[in-house]
């Protein structure tokens, strides 16, 4: 039996929600529980059969959810660096471990200061659901918004067989990433059709690809399967800073992966070359002066994979006693090591990309609201903005602070 809120036949009715949001992925649960908490009507809309379906399979089915550390610095966000500032200081991480110590969900703690979950994530997504309905909020499933109409007392939105209405709405579509899992470009669509500056969507959080046009290259597409600690720097970022990134580096058939090359890809430059340090703890210059009879290949096994070691070092110079090598040598030999310069011929498609930048520019939100400053009452957060985290549950935690902005902001809207 349909709902009684609900248009069907071109019937109009007055406004039965005071909000509707668009989206039940993290950002769009937890500003419905934070609405309906307060009590406001809330319908929540989602395209699929499931809620939240990305955030159930993060993190390898564990979600990982926050970060010890979150700051503005751990973001891009091009119109505005700070623009996340207020929304990162109302919703700290200790506030989500508390969320998560309340529903019951054990956490752990990983490298980097990662928060995870150490049951699957599809409990979380349980107990959002079931915070929401204990409010009453109303969930509507495959019901995919196609548009979003501005009208005298509100909003129509319109799911195609299906149109309702709502003093506010709350566009939480998520980004064109990860599209097995839902993703699409339909709140981009949407967005910029109600007026807003829309920037491309772009593939982030994912590996770099590398062609076979050098010696190098090729030698290291075949190193597939080699894991190691690794550092990259980006000399001159998306953002215009100097970055660098430590974690574990992967190597593909088809390039470069790991969370060292997943966090870099956010903030790397079309044909930008990388420098990497495959021993970034050591110094390879002192190693070679102080074990002068070894040549810079053997003492390398001690540190490195003798594949990665054959595919970086100067053929000319590994096999030689240290002793025979110049200065100059020495210094040829550690730079390949220390800074091994790579130009990747591109990142990963939407398909491999755990989110995406781009999107609404923040210039047009206001960030203590997360409310459009273009049209009233219209809110926009989580990955739809143009605001995106670097690897390590800094876009989970982005989609809880923004959410619960919107959320706690539509109490006050009019």
């Amino acid at each position: 039996m349909p709902a009684p809120n609900i248009l069907r036949s071109g019937k109009t009715r007055p406004c039965a929600f005071d909000v509707l949001i668009a989206g039940a992925g993290p950002a769009g649960l937890t500003c419905a529980y934070e609405a309906a908490s307060r009590g406001l009507h809330v319908l929540l809309l989602d395209g699929g059969d499931k809620p939240a379906r990305k955030l159930a399979i993060s993190g390898g089915g564990k979600a990982n959810f926050s970060n010890l550390s979150v700051t503005p610095a751990d973001y891009l966000c091009r119109s505005d660096p700070d623009f996340c500032k207020a929304a990162l200081n109302a919703m700290p991480p200790n506030e989500i471990l508390r969320r998560m110590q309340k529903w019951k969900l054990p956490v752990e703690e990983r490298e980097q200061g990662r928060l995870f979950l150490s049951v699957p994530a599809m409990r979380l997504v349980a107990e959002l659901e079931k915070a929401c309905a204990a409010h009453g909020c109303q969930l509507v499933r495959q019901s995919k918004v196609q548009a979003v109409r501005r009208e005298n007392d509100g909003f129509a939105v319109d799911c195609g067989k299906s149109i309702w209405r709502a003093r506010s709405v709350v566009l939480a579509l998520g980004s064109p990433a990860s599209p097995k899992a839902g993703g699409s470009h339909a709140g981009w669509r949407i967005a910029a059709a109600l007026g807003h500056s829309v920037a491309p969507a772009r593939a982030a959080l994912t590996p770099f690809k590398l062609s076979d046009d050098t010696k190098l290259e090729s030698s290291l597409l075949a190193l597939s399967g080699i894991s190691l600690p690794a550092r990259l720097t980006l000399p001159e970022a998306v953002d215009g800073t100097r970055r660098s990134f430590t974690d574990y580096l992967l190597f593909t058939h088809t390039g470069l992966s790991g969370p060292l090359i997943l966090s870099a890809s956010l903030f790397w430059r079309d044909g930008q070359t990388i420098e990497l340090d495959l021993l970034p703890d050591l110094s390879l210059e002192t190693m070679l002066d102080a074990n002068e009879k070894r040549s810079p290949r053997t003492l390398l096994r001690e540190h490195l994979p003798q594949r990665l070691i054959d595919a970086v070092l100067p053929a000319e110079l590994a096999q030689r006693k240290t002793a025979e090598l110049s200065r100059q040598a020495r210094r040829q030999i550690s730079t390949a090591v220390h800074a091994l310069k790579i130009t990747p011929a591109g990142l990963e498609g939407f398909d491999k990309a755990e989110v995406c930048s781009g999107g609404v520019d923040t210039a047009e939100i206001d960030p203590a609201r997360m409310e459009s400053r273009l049209v009233p009452n219209l809110h926009i957060i989580g990955e739809l903005l143009d605001v995106t985290g670097r690897l390590g549950g800094y876009n989970l935690h982005w989609a809880w602070a923004s959410g619960s902005m919107a959320g706690r902001a539509l109490l006050s809207g009019d």
